[in-house]
């Protein structure tokens, strides 16, 4: 089993922990019973414990995504595997095992892959129709490149330039309304380059008069493209609401 598993049993156990903190699994009342049946008093069964148990929540999360992406799992062929790993006593070489185990890795990668790819025309269909239905409303305005924006307040102050650093508070949403960020929560404005921001923002905020409120809608060409960053799936539309606080002018230009 070397050739196929280069890692120790307890940076496995240890992965496997870190697994099983993030989801317990319910355990039946029979289960509860031969969990508390075991003895676990000296250091190393402790030990032991511990690294069997690890694993097993560790191969528990493999498990449930390989199950997710359609592909089902013989448990009861895992741990018989199991087994006869620490037994020695292997039904298949260890050729064979590496063999299926590149095969079941390149199927798992293609199934993640084409699982992505319909999410991401799914998100980018459902962002269409959002900013379809957005540009009817009521103070809604679309600029040339596909940004739409509405002003909740309007503000007396200057305009930025794309070369300005600028000040804001922002909340920022998927179409669904689910929440991916926002300085008021973590109760400080921001500071950044508005040419160092994605387009949807560079172009609007240089809209904002200082003082305004707006309420951008970004196609997802204008903010992350086909790019998953995680909180925010790839090709989606997003929603902001943005204050703007205050220009910072380039020392340059500051200085004339």
């Amino acid at each position: 089993m070397k050739a196929i598993y280069k890692f120790s049993l307890v940076a496995l156990a240890i992965a496997g922990l870190a697994g099983c903190n993030q989801e317990q699994a319910k355990e039946t009342p029979a289960q509860a019973a031969q969990t508390a049946a075991v003895s676990l008093t000296t250091p190393e069964q402790k030990e032991s414990y511990s690294i069997g148990a690890s694993i097993g929540a560790y191969m528990s999360n493999h498990i449930a995504e390989q199950e997710s992406l359609g592909m089902p799992v013989d448990r009861k062929l895992i741990i018989e595997g199991f087994s006869n790993g620490l037994d020695n006593k292997l039904q298949l070489t260890e050729e064979e095992m590496q063999t299926v185990l590149q095969s079941l890795d390149q199927k798992l990668n293609d199934k993640r892959m084409a699982q992505a790819e319909a999410l991401a025309n799914k998100t980018l269909e459902e962002g269409k129709k959002f900013l379809e239905e957005n540009a009817k409303k009521e103070g809604v305005k679309t600029t040339d490149s596909g940004l739409q924006y509405e002003v909740l307040t309007e503000g007396t102050g200057e305009k930025p330039a794309a070369t300005d650093t600028v000040e804001v508070n922002y909340r920022g949403t998927l179409i669904d309304g689910t929440e991916f960020d926002s300085s008021y929560k973590r109760g400080e404005s921001i500071k950044f380059p508005l040419n160092r921001v994605i387009p949807g923002w560079t172009e609007g905020v240089q809209l904002m008069p200082v003082g305004s409120k707006y309420k951008f809608v970004i196609p997802a060409e204008l903010a992350y493209g086909d790019r998953d960053t995680g909180t925010i799936p790839a090709n989606s539309t997003l929603v902001f609401e943005v204050e703007l606080l205050g220009i910072d002018k380039p020392a340059a230009e500051a200085a004339q």
